[in-house]
C-alpha cells in the first residue's frame, strides 16, 4: 500500500497552489501550515531547490474525531498535501493516504475516521 496518492497537473505551480487550498477548503479542511521548502532551503542552508511547498491541511470535525478515540493522533496531524515541481517542470500534487498511516496505530475505531479524510483528500487531488 502506498503512503500517498498524486497527480500531474498542467496548471502552473502557483496556481496548482492556490487551487489546491481552495479544493481542500470545498473538502471541509484549513490549510494551517504552508511550508516554502525551497525558500527554507535556501535561507538555512544556502542550496537551491525545486519549488516544493508543504500544506498542513486539517479537518477540525473529522480531527476532533480522531483524537476523541486516540488522544495521541495529533502527532500524525495535519494532514500534508505537497505541490512540487518535478524534474521535467511539470507540477505534481500529492497528498498523504491517512488510511496507511492509520495502519501504524492498534486503534480500529480510527479506519473509519482515515476513510472519510482519504476520500476527501482523493478529492482534492482529482480536482486538480
Amino acid at each position: 500500500m502506498s503512503y500517498y496518492f498524486s497527480k500531474i497537473t498542467t496548471l502552473s505551480f502557483d496556481d496548482a497552489v492556490r487551487r489546491a487550498t481552495e479544493a481542500l477548503k470545498a473538502q471541509g479542511f484549513g490549510v494551517l501550515t504552508d511550508i516554502d521548502v525551497q525558500e527554507t532551503l535556501r535561507q538555512k542552508l544556502g542550496v537551491e531547490f525545486r519549488r516544493y511547498r508543504i500544506l498542513g491541511a486539517c479537518n477540525p470535525a473529522l480531527a476532533h474525531e480522531a483524537l476523541k478515540r486516540e488522544d495521541k493522533i495529533g502527532t500524525m496531524l495535519p494532514c500534508n498535501v505537497v505541490v512540487q515541481e518535478t524534474a521535467d517542470h511539470h507540477v505534481e500534487i500529492a497528498a498523504v493516504d491517512p488510511v496507511a498511516s492509520m495502519m501504524a496505530v492498534d486503534n480500529p475505531g480510527l479506519k473509519q475516521v482515515a476513510e472519510d479524510v482519504r476520500r476527501r483528500l482523493e478529492r482534492v487531488v482529482a480536482s486538480l
